[in-house]
């Protein structure tokens, strides 16, 4: 049995807390300084975390190691079969001829880049976001830009950037119901905050994307089109946030979104079409024009997304997701049926020399287990989608094998990627490493409500989820903003807010972008593109923060 000690170096917080951001700041290093390919950051990360957890915080070797293996193979299921998946459903579509179709179906709404940006990384990214989460919506509306004919860093950029508004209520508002548990506080109270927080950030987003993308003046050409896309999804995260509960926020913001900006480009036109530099000489620009579809023929195109969005919807209903993993206790008997599959697919073995061996501050040893969901993963449901799409775009069944046999091998360096940033959270959080700087945050006395949200995007950059983050700093955020004086429901909610723009900077984000616009090896490349934006976006959330906790504090539920 080994105790988590949260002070290690001479028992001194800030020092200790110093000591445990080694690790991050090497990432950075290593990434923004050194450019290194994304892989070769991962693995020299995770070895400098272990080295700080064994030798700083004493942590036994053999359960460092076996803390890696837990954090590589959930590296692998869920998170790396869901790009597998992913880019193996979007290569069919284009080997077939039919992203051809979907591409002047996009192109027919609208021939403006910063308009495409807003549909397809905004709007159905969003919606992805609340029905799969992880890394599925920017895996698939990155793929689709790039094959629209934006530049991959870009796309990927774009789509880390505009996933920052739905994240706190992704996968049916996961990290929201998740983090009521161990706190103590009602789900819907925390709803409530967050969809008090986060309308701000959806309406600036859309405006955000198109100024990175085209500058002051080509932004405000399409100002009337942002505040359509940027308001509508705000009004209804707002709405259904606060008088429907965690679960429908994204996957309906999302579709009032995209339906409202859809029909407001019907009779509306921005003054000039903004298209990249490229655009006049691409074979993109030369195939869409004169090129018309049939409805038919675009439906057909559009399909294999269309039969993802309802099998990975279906895959998020509670009572389904919990039948695929075989803990359905209900009386339907289709859903029994499921459920006796779905606990033969299910795996959750402890993980040997760790398992109960960690005793955590208040004397608790943590249950540690090899999560193997293989029928209840998005990415499962992904892979049903490209089974039904072989039918679909009629490809024989060689070339559906050859083409998921060539997206295994152009993705074996970002599965390495994602294995070991995966692995290193896990072994920062077992050794205790983690809790340290958030310890030493909650220590900031009366601006607490200004750092409350900046724990939360150090949890999701480490860990690479809202959920995790949430888990991780929810108490202590409780606890803390209770001790302080703060309102406990202001604190965990501006740690899920906070966290949204954390994802954009977290390795296994920058992994799966890069993976999905065929960028492995450039992780250095989007961070920097990245790291400026997450760092802006997540110091106006620590205001607004701060203001809620004092002047604006009428806003708190």
């Amino acid at each position: 049995m080994w105790k988590q000690d949260f002070t290690p170096v001479a028992d001194q917080l800030a020092l200790s807390a110093v000591v445990a951001l080694i690790p991050i700041l090497y990432f950075f290093w290593a990434l923004a300084v050194k450019r290194m390919k994304g892989y070769v950051a991962g693995l020299t990360t995770l070895a400098v975390a272990l080295v700080i957890a064994v030798i700083a915080y004493k942590m036994p070797v053999g359960m460092a190691v076996m803390s890696v293996t837990q954090g590589a193979v959930y590296g692998l299921l869920p998170i790396g079969w869901i790009i597998i998946t992913s880019v193996f459903l979007y290569k069919l579509t284009v080997k077939t001829g039919q992203f051809d179709t979907i591409r002047n179906s996009v192109l027919s709404i609208t021939e403006d880049r910063r308009l495409q940006a807003l549909l397809i990384a905004f709007s159905f990214g969003a919606f992805l976001e609340g029905a799969a989460g992880f890394g599925a919506p920017v895996a698939i509306s990155a793929a689709l830009l790039v094959g629209l004919g934006f530049n991959p860093l870009y796309a990927a950029g774009l789509c880390l950037i505009a996933n920052t508004a739905p994240v706190a209520f992704g996968a049916i508002g996961i990290p929201i119901t998740a983090v009521a548990g161990p706190t103590g506080i009602p789900a819907m109270d925390i709803s409530k905050m967050v969809g008090r927080q986060l309308p701000f950030l959806s309406v600036f987003i859309p405006f955000y994307l198109v100024l990175i993308m085209a500058g002051w003046k080509k932004t405000v050409e399409v100002l009337p089109a942002i505040l359509v896309s940027g308001v509508s999804f705000a009004l209804t995260q707002y709405a259904s946030s606060n008088f429907l509960g965690p679960e429908l926020p994204d996957i309906l913001s999302a579709l009032v979104s995209l339906v409202a900006l859809a029909v407001f480009l019907k009779v509306w036109k921005p003054k000039s079409v903004y298209r990249f530099a490229n655009d006049a000489h691409s074979e993109v620009a030369v195939s869409a024009q004169h090129t018309t579809h049939t409805s038919g023929e675009v439906f057909k195109a559009w399909s294999p997304f269309l039969v993802l969005t309802a099998f990975i919807s279906i895959w998020g209903i509670p009572q389904v997701k919990l039948a695929l993993t075989g803990h359905y206790e209900g009386t339907n008997a289709l859903l029994q049926a499921l459920n006796k599959l779905g606990s033969y697919l299910t795996f959750m073995p402890e993980v040997p020399g760790l398992s109960n061996k960690i005793v955590n501050a208040s004397g608790q040893p943590i249950l540690a287990v090899y999560k193997l969901e293989l029928l209840g993963a998005a990415g499962t449901a992904i892979l049903f989608a490209a089974i039904v799409t072989k039918f679909i775009v009629r490809i024989s069944w060689g070339e559906w094998v050859a083409t998921f046999g060539e997206t295994l091998n152009e993705l074996k360096f970002p599965i390495i990627t994602i294995a070991s940033v995966v692995g290193f959270a896990y072994v920062t959080n077992a050794s205790g490493m983690s809790t340290t700087p958030g310890m030493a945050l909650a220590k900031t006395g009366s601006l607490f409500a200004f750092f409350s949200p900046f724990l939360g995007w150090l949890g999701v950059f480490i860990t690479g989820s809202d959920t995790s983050s949430n888990l991780l700093f929810g108490n202590l955020q409780k606890v803390t903003a209770t001790s302080l004086g703060i309102d406990p429901v202001l604190a965990v909610a501006a740690n899920s807010s906070g966290g949204v723009v954390g994802k954009m900077i977290s390795p296994q984000s920058i992994a799966v972008a890069c993976a999905a616009v065929g960028l492995a090896g450039k992780e250095s490349d989007l961070f920097r593109f990245t790291v400026k934006h997450s760092i802006f976006l997540i110091i106006l959330i620590g205001i607004l923060t701060f203001l809620q906790s004092t002047v604006l504090s009428w806003m708190i539920p």
